[in-house]
């Protein structure tokens, strides 16, 4: 892959502004495997994590009275003559392909698909995104300037110890975009992750995100015009690489144009009780997903997070920074829809969780221009220090979940 730098850039600050914010006190769930290093994680006066209680807070929500709801709402929008009335992001993966294929099938919407390019596909996330295409999808297709993608992701793992966020950006920014841009004024992406995997309680009841809450829900307390700030100051981007609008690609659209078409984004999960094993099912048999033929780095299962080489490594530095990686929230996930037990899910944890993503490794280095070396220094820089200590040049977490007495 084509080198980025002539000369390696430095001085990279952290401005993840979720790290100074995390309890120093650790606690662990004592219905599932999560933690309160969750950023924005409430647990109650049980030791319960708000994701817990919300998946028994579903367990009385009227579904059925929900469902009216999404007629409703799907009634006002449907078109009568074919064209386009909502937009729904989607990869191909098991929770996109049962969102568009239930808006399709069961409430007979034309929807648009679009889909964020990965930072660099599997072949198994090439394979899903096409079988879900053909399974009848029309689907628009962005893939953004490789050089600034490559360059905002190196900034991105050095200052937020993430380098998905450039992705994260896209993927919530394109859809409605295109929604401005084809005059739809209904977006639908999967679960509301704040409730279902555990976060801020302020969506509690709403169908509808607000774009506002971006920065603060998802992208750390910053974003790509923070990020590219940093790289033009660390050398990265060139002074005049930049110019005015070329970052708008990562944006949501102005607030006056989004409210001029009344543009809305809902979570279908609001409308449906969002089961993650329940999806799978559905896509295997609608859309010709598939699975990994093997478990992925760092977890258990094989139907989650497949797209792309890099996913891993979002995993990986969430492990080091919170002290939770993949298999916490996969494991997390089947208890609350109680498909294994809280032993079962530590026992996952203690076997899986950490293990470092080494398939794609290269892949990863090569994609950001970093040696090694430098890996393991910016990795070391992110281990959040009440979380990790290094016993005889080895760093171990300090904390870690454990069957309850």
């Amino acid at each position: 892959m084509k080198k980025l730098f002539t000369t390696q850039p430095s001085g990279f600050p952290v401005i993840d502004n979720q790290l100074p914010n995390l309890p120093r006190e650790v606690k662990f769930c004592t219905n599932c495997v999560t933690s309160n290093q969750r950023p924005r994680m409430p647990f109650d006066e049980y030791g319960v994590c708000s994701a817990c209680r919300y998946a028994e807070i579903k367990e009385t929500i009227d579904w059925k009275e929900r469902d009216r709801e999404l007629r409703d709402l799907l009634g006002r929008h449907r078109s009568k003559d074919g064209r386009y009335d909502c937009i729904v992001p989607s990869s191909g993966g098991k929770d996109s392909a049962y969102v568009a294929h239930t808006l399709k099938t069961v409430y007979g919407m034309h929807p648009l698909t679009v889909t964020w390019a990965p930072f660099m596909y599997t072949d198994i996330g090439r394979r899903n995104y096409e079988n879900f295409v053909h399974a009848g999808f029309d689907n628009l297709f962005c893939m953004p300037d490789g050089i600034k993608h490559r360059k905002l992701s190196r900034i991105a793992l050095e200052c937020n110890g993430d380098a998905w966020d450039p992705f994260a950006w896209g993927q919530k920014a394109f859809a409605m975009q295109i929604a401005l841009h084809h005059n739809i004024p209904l977006v639908f992406y999967g679960e509301n992750g704040e409730l279902e995997y555990g976060g801020s309680l302020h969506a509690l009841n709403k169908a509808c995100e607000d774009v506002r809450d971006w920065k603060e829900l998802y992208f750390r307390g910053n974003g790509v015009d923070e990020l590219a700030a940093v790289g033009e100051a660390c050398g990265v981007f060139a002074k005049d690489e930049l110019q005015p609008g070329q970052l708008d690609i990562y944006k949501a659209p102005p607030l006056e144009k989004i409210n001029e078409l009344g543009l809305q984004m809902h979570w279908f999960s609001y409308y449906k009780k969002w089961i993650p094993q329940e999806n799978y099912y559905c896509a295997v048999e609608h859309t010709g997903f598939e699975t990994n033929p093997e478990r992925s780095e760092g977890t258990y299962t094989k139907y989650a997070s497949l797209d792309d080489r890099t996913d891993g490594f979002h995993f990986w530095f969430g492990y080091l920074k919170f002290g939770m990686g993949r298999t916490t929230r996969d494991a997390s996930m089947e208890v609350r829809s109680k498909h294994i037990t809280r032993d079962e899910a530590v026992a996952l944890v203690h076997k899986y969780d950490g293990e470092f993503p080494r398939k794609y490794f290269q892949d990863f280095l090569d994609y950001l221009d970093m040696d090694e070396a430098h890996f393991w220094e910016v990795a070391d820089k992110f281990r959040t220090k009440h979380l990790w200590e290094k016993i005889d040049d080895e760093w171990r977490l300090k904390h870690r979940v454990d069957y309850l007495k």
